[in-house]
């Protein structure tokens, strides 16, 4: 079992970081510094600080729906990562914590 730590970042559909979506900025620069991978994942529904609900379904079907990247990785690759995670998180919520992985089977590409 490795210990591991998890960083959390709840965006909105429609933040946005130097013209594109703040969900995919984050997912392109943790790629870009080689970090183990990230995730995003859309939300069907939420709201935020100030309370405004947001949903997707049809008949009030929302521009700005919750969207969640989730990233694990050395204690040190997340640290390094969060400065620019401030930076391009303007509005939204940061968490940071320690897991236990406890099966992990990478992916084998065939040659």
């Amino acid at each position: 079992m490795n210990t591991l730590e998890r960083l959390t970042i709840y965006v909105g559909e429609s933040d946005h970081w130097h013209g594109k979506p703040v969900y995919i900025a984050l997912v392109e620069e943790a790629r870009r510094r080689g970090m183990a991978g990230a995730t995003v994942t859309g939300g069907v529904a939420g709201f935020g600080k100030n309370q405004q609900l947001h949903t997707a379904r049809i008949l009030e079907l929302s521009s700005d729906l919750p969207m969640v990247v989730t990233m694990i990785d050395t204690a040190e690759a997340i640290a390094s990562f969060l400065p620019i995670v401030q930076q391009m998180v303007a509005g939204g919520i940061v968490v940071q914590d320690t897991v236990k992985v406890v099966h992990h089977a990478p992916v084998t590409i065939p040659k």
